[in-house]
């Protein structure tokens, strides 16, 4: 059995625990607190099969914190399971949402990263792979950005460990610098778009002036 097939018949066992803890309720054989499970068990389940299928779903912003909670959630079920006298179905709803949420813990944290390539979009995704084309040819890229009272100026490098941007913003105000490194370029795009203005666009632009210069 190759890893891909034993994490899709994971995913797939936690999708039936889901519909069992459905049927469950509806037969009466729950807790008032049953709809909290299922509700955060179908969304953490929907991530696990977003880590698996190495597929976006969602904000990659939410899945950490959701792995946080339920990281809490099985500190305080199990303090009162050793602490609280439980009836029979309480106990089993306990036990068995804390112990089957420590790997949802690990794994969602994991897909939570934001810095991996199943959560570019497609234009980003085409984006990167010029960014990257460039960098394997000239490295670093430096492009400047300047509008309404700003100038971002950035250089961006390529080594064996990943990407470098070095950003430094000026404004009437004054300047700041900083330095943000990414494994994959697909992040880097992400970033530079996001937080500088800057697009692959403005390095094209610039190795194409260059080399008309030279």
């Amino acid at each position: 059995m190759t890893l891909d097939r034993a994490y899709r018949l994971l995913a797939a066992f936690y999708t039936l625990m889901l519909v069992i803890g459905a049927v469950a309720m509806v037969a009466g054989g729950a807790t008032p607190l049953a709809p909290v499970y299922l509700l955060l068990g179908a969304v953490a389940v929907v991530g696990l099969w977003g880590y698996i299928l190495k597929r976006g779903f969602l904000n990659p912003r939410m899945w950490r914190p959701l792995a946080g909670v339920l990281a809490v959630g099985i500190v305080v079920q199990l303090f009162i399971v050793l602490t609280t006298p439980l009836s029979s179905v309480a106990l089993t709803w306990m036990l068995t949402s804390s112990i089957f949420s420590v790997l949802l813990v690990i794994l969602l944290y994991h897909y939570g990263d934001r810095d991996q390539p199943l959560w570019a979009s497609t234009e980003e995704r085409s984006a990167a792979r010029q960014l990257d084309a460039m960098l394997s040819g000239s490295s670093p890229l430096t492009a400047i950005k300047r509008g309404e009272g700003r100038e971002n100026s950035v250089k961006v490098s390529k080594s064996q460990d990943g990407y470098q941007a070095s950003v430094t913003r000026k404004t009437q105000d004054g300047q700041e610098r900083f330095d943000e490194r990414f494994r994959y370029p697909e992040t880097l795009v992400f970033f530079l778009e996001k937080f500088t203005s800057v697009s692959v666009n403005d390095f094209q632009r610039v190795l194409i002036s260059e080399k008309r210069g030279s």
